[in-house]
């Protein structure tokens, strides 16, 4: 085989290493990380959930920044370039840097089979060692307890919320899942629960093993009414907050929980006030109830589990009226597709549902059935498209200015939406 030259080379061998892709075990990443003497002399924040957690991840590295620090944030999956899971300093990492990383995880690896997550985790982690961060923040995939990421110990580990998902891997019910996701807590460490109703099991493990456990509502937690919000943890209050700049109906709830993940670091990264209020006012994380302003409004989400489709449903209720809501859909065929299209069909008067550029998604075709199957006695508009861009030319094609389009489920669909750049509606629409 010819050596990888360019990271799309490196991409598709490590696609090739393993026959699966995913393979749940630790032993295999901790050793090539231990023959890549990868360690890190600053905090390392772990962050799992079903959801929530990227949002988590994006607040503590804004305020880390607006604090002063460099940060290195890992996280997963992309929506559109591969280099968005490996931030330094708040900038998207540059595919020739990264080369050296990934050279290096295939000369230590030897004769060790590594998923493309775990080898591709590693080159970014070498990275990241490389850069010398303040604080490194790392997403946990799929789980926490075998996840590739739990194989390096966290100096806090969070877990922003438990829902239904996954169950194939994780479980049937929250409480399987949620000893799935404590397992990345670590003795004697703070371990910060986001969740405000946490499986029994979560904390159970916590307190099993001896952890610091910072649970919401106890801990910590916060109140406010619709112009500004309170937070009060262990140690430190923070009043008259403005809302964090991510819009949804959860972010309150990850903004308490990042808070308190940098308040249990305190004594080793001091965060001022003002570098909170900063944070959360300027952190920006693209598909996560992001509204693109435009002539129709376009809202991005990747919902794709019935509970943040729930929340996506109340987000969009409290966007005020617009005579017609259109949804751009795609989702993975393995996850409870009826219980996540529930929530919206109340708020959707057309659907354009895609296919996807991958083999585990859910064709066009079986969820326009599926939104079929579920209508009331009224037909439901239903379109099915190749493609996100595809779909979402269609459904601007169809609306009026004053309309309102949402493109959810996968990363794929929101990807594919954001894959040249932007969407501006008006354009599109030829006004």
């Amino acid at each position: 085989m010819t050596a990888p030259r360019t990271l799309d080379d490196w991409l598709a061998h490590c696609e090739r290493l393993h026959p699966k892709g995913m393979d749940f075990t630790l032993e295999r990443v901790q050793a090539v990380r231990q023959r890549l003497q990868l360690r890190f002399d600053c905090p390392v924040i772990s962050v799992a959930g079903t959801n929530g957690k990227g949002s988590t991840c994006a607040m503590i590295e804004s305020i880390a920044r607006h604090a002063g620090y460099r940060t290195a944030l890992y996280v997963k999956p992309h929506l559109v370039h591969f280099e968005e899971r490996c931030r330094i300093d708040g900038a998207m990492a540059d595919a020739a840097t990264l080369l050296p990383h990934f050279e290096a995880v295939e000369a230590a690896r030897s004769d060790v089979t590594l998923t493309y997550f775990e080898f591709t985790m590693l080159a970014i982690l070498r990275a990241f060692a490389q850069a010398r961060p303040d604080v490194v923040i790392l997403e946990v995939g799929l789980g926490g307890r075998l996840d590739a990421v739990n194989a390096i110990d966290a100096d806090c580990a969070v877990v922003s919320n438990v829902a239904l998902d996954h169950t194939e891997y994780l479980g049937p019910d929250r409480e399987s899942i949620g000893r799935e996701k404590a397992g990345i807590f670590r003795a004697g460490k703070p371990a910060i629960v986001g969740d405000p109703e946490p499986p029994a099991s979560v904390l159970a493990y916590a307190r099993a093993i001896g952890a610091d456990l910072w649970i919401q509502g106890h801990d910590f937690g916060l109140h406010g009414d619709r112009q500004q919000w309170s937070w009060r943890g262990r140690a430190h209050r923070y009043s008259s907050l403005a809302y964090p700049a991510l819009r949804g109906a959860n972010q309150l709830l990850n903004a308490a929980t990042a808070l308190a993940a940098l308040e249990s670091l305190h004594e080793r990264l001091p965060i001022s006030a003002q570098a909170v209020r900063n944070g959360l006012a300027l952190v920006e994380l693209a598909g996560r109830f992001q509204i693109v302003p435009g002539q129709p409004v376009l809202v991005l989400d990747v919902a794709h589990n019935p509970q943040a489709a729930s929340a996506l449903a109340v987000s969009l209720d409290q966007m005020g009226f617009y005579p017609r809501t259109f949804a751009v859909f795609g989702v993975m065929a393995d996850k409870d597709i009826a219980n996540v299209i529930a929530p919206l069909r109340p708020l959707v008067d057309r659907w354009f549902v895609t296919d996807l550029p991958i083999a585990r998604a859910a064709s066009a075709s079986d969820l326009a059935r599926a939104i079929a199957a579920g209508a009331a006695a009224a037909p439901v508009q239903v379109s099915t498209h190749a493609t996100p861009s595809d779909a979402l030319r269609a459904a601007v094609a169809a609306a009026d200015p004053a309309d309102r389009i949402i493109a959810f489920g996968s990363f794929y669909t929101v990807g594919g939406v954001l894959k040249g750049g932007l969407p501006q509606t008006a354009s599109m629409h030829g006004g």
